[in-house]
């Protein structure tokens, strides 16, 4: 029987779920466990299809749109990329139970431009177009006092803006590299443009890019586990290509593994978007376990203790408070 080749795998850390990442999920789970199934999510609630059909698997119902529920006593549950504010409206309008599971670092970016307009800015949001969370925070603002810039060379042909009187944020997970070298080109225009207090990239896309930055360049090969969908996943693949590794692939499971790409390589770094469960990160590693001896090295960048609670409708001490309500407001009829 023949040996197997020796790999050394270089696996990082921080890796996988954020803050945000777990208390979204958690509130579909918790959700479900309070109200019964079905519960009705509106968008993926976070960008991972394994996370996403675990909960189908539970009770969860992924919709587009409000108007595609059926049942407007059941409660819906807004994703951790964040909604419009016409979206919250029409929640009322339709009377329906809307849990807000919004990351709240995102709810941040939120809050800074709203804070920007009511000083009279105008807002430049740093993004890529289309991405939900972009989507979300061009509708906390009337149209027009929000523009979205993607490039640098965006940032050149901008027209009408008041260039004593701006300001900008940024999606909260994009590449620091990219991000860095777009607000050098804002500030280089508008001299005077102001922008967070604290960056916006938040904790967990800049300490898994480090991690990939630190790996990338000593490694044959880099795995990031996500879905191609997920804004933070595509941005470490980024990472890893610029950081000098040649072999970069993004995959969700083993299965989605090319491993004829991998047969010659003798380094593997692997690491996983915000998004991606550790369970999909252990199935790769069993995976590459399978086919070479493995000898594995954690490399650690940071620690992350950070911790969000549910949103207010689901935590217990709130429900009580209201069940007390309710009895009160019955006993006194």
């Amino acid at each position: 029987m023949n040996a197997k080749p020796k790999l050394r795998i270089f696996l990082c850390a921080p890796r996988g779920f954020c803050a945000g990442v777990v208390r979204a999920i958690d509130a579909v789970e918790q959700a479900l466990r309070i109200y019964g199934a079905p519960v009705y999510v509106r968008h993926e609630i976070v960008h991972n299809k394994y996370v996403v059909e675990g909960l189908k698997a539970k009770g969860a119902i992924f919709v587009e749109e409000l108007d595609e529920i059926p049942d407007m006593t059941r409660p819906v549950i807004f994703s951790a990329h964040g909604v419009p504010k016409s979206i919250h409206a029409h929640a009322g309008e339709l009377k329906v139970l809307a849990i807000d599971a919004t990351c709240p670092l995102v709810t941040k970016v939120h809050r800074e431009a709203e804070a920007h307009h009511k000083r009279g800015r105008q807002v430049l949001l740093v993004g890529h177009a289309g991405h939900p969370e972009v989507v979300g925070t061009l509708g906390q603002l009337p149209k027009g006092s929000i523009l979205l810039v993607q490039t640098p060379e965006d940032v050149a042909k901008l027209v009408d803006v008041d260039e004593s009187n701006l300001a900008y944020v940024t999606q909260t997970t994009l590449s620091i590299d990219d991000t860095r070298n777009m607000v050098e080109a804002l500030t280089r225009r508008f001299p005077n443009i102001i922008g967070p207090h604290k960056e916006d990239i938040c904790y967990a896309t800049t300490n898994r890019q480090e991690a990939v930055k630190r790996i990338a360049p000593v490694v044959d090969a880099m795995i990031v586990v996500g879905s191609s969908n997920s804004s933070n996943s595509q941005r470490l693949k980024e990472v890893a290509e610029r950081s000098g590794c040649k072999l970069a692939r993004l995959v969700l499971r083993a299965e989605d593994v090319d491993w004829d790409l991998f047969k010659d390589v003798s380094s593997v770094g692997i690491t996983a978007g915000a998004s991606a469960p550790e369970v999909l990160v252990e199935e790769i590693m069993d995976a590459f376990g399978q086919r070479f001896e493995l000898h594995v090295e954690i490399v650690s960048t940071a620690d992350e203790s950070v911790f969000f609670p549910l949103p207010r409708e689901l935590r217990s001490d709130a429900r009580e408070l209201k069940a007390v309500s309710e009895r009160a407001a019955a006993a006194a009829k």
